[in-house]
């Protein structure tokens, strides 16, 4: 039995730089506005620091946020925890198309995440980076992409249980 296992997280340098700018900013906003803030009302500190709040859930939910995928006899599992919290199976007698294929991110989806749309002919996507992705093709007509950094691998477990598929695109 072979098993396919990849976990993916939001390492991207740009995610890193603009969240700790935008915490910057709103340390720099409160710090020179602190003496009127602290002159005002209770509302006025919890105002000021809620921002500050929202920033540090923001940063620890992307610190958080993992795309994992598992790929074994059963079918092709998926999560994007923690906004998932366990695996979406999707048995392989439900695929009847899979393939590694590339895709834009901010054209198809809208950017990266997890993503959803009422067109059928994009469906849904769970990605982190890159733009190579396992475009799965479901029998109810449903679409799903989820992202991949390891295609070769990947692509070396589709082959295992390509018979498993009613047909497959490679």
């Amino acid at each position: 039995m072979k098993v396919y296992l990849e976990e993916q997280k939001f390492t991207q340098k740009l995610v890193i730089i603009g969240l700790s700018l935008a915490f910057v900013v709103i340390i720099f906003s409160i710090v020179k506005d602190w003496k009127t803030i602290s002159n005002g009302s209770n509302s006025d500190i919890f105002e000021a620091f809620i921002g500050l709040i929202i920033i540090i859930l923001v940063s620890l939910l992307f610190a958080n946020l993992k795309l994992k995928t598992r790929i074994d006899e059963k079918g092709i599992q998926y999560q994007y925890y923690p906004l998932q919290l366990s695996y979406k199976l999707t048995p392989w007698n439900e695929v009847s198309k899979c393939y590694i294929r590339n895709y834009d991110a901010i054209f198809e989806y809208g950017g990266w995440g997890m993503k959803f749309s009422f067109r059928k002919k994009t469906g849904k996507s769970f990605t982190v980076k890159g733009s190579d992705g396992l475009q799965l093709e479901l029998t109810n007509g449903t679409k799903i992409l989820i992202g991949t950094q390891k295609k070769e691998e990947i692509q070396r477990t589709l082959d295992t249980y390509q018979h498993k598929v009613i047909s497959s695109e490679y």
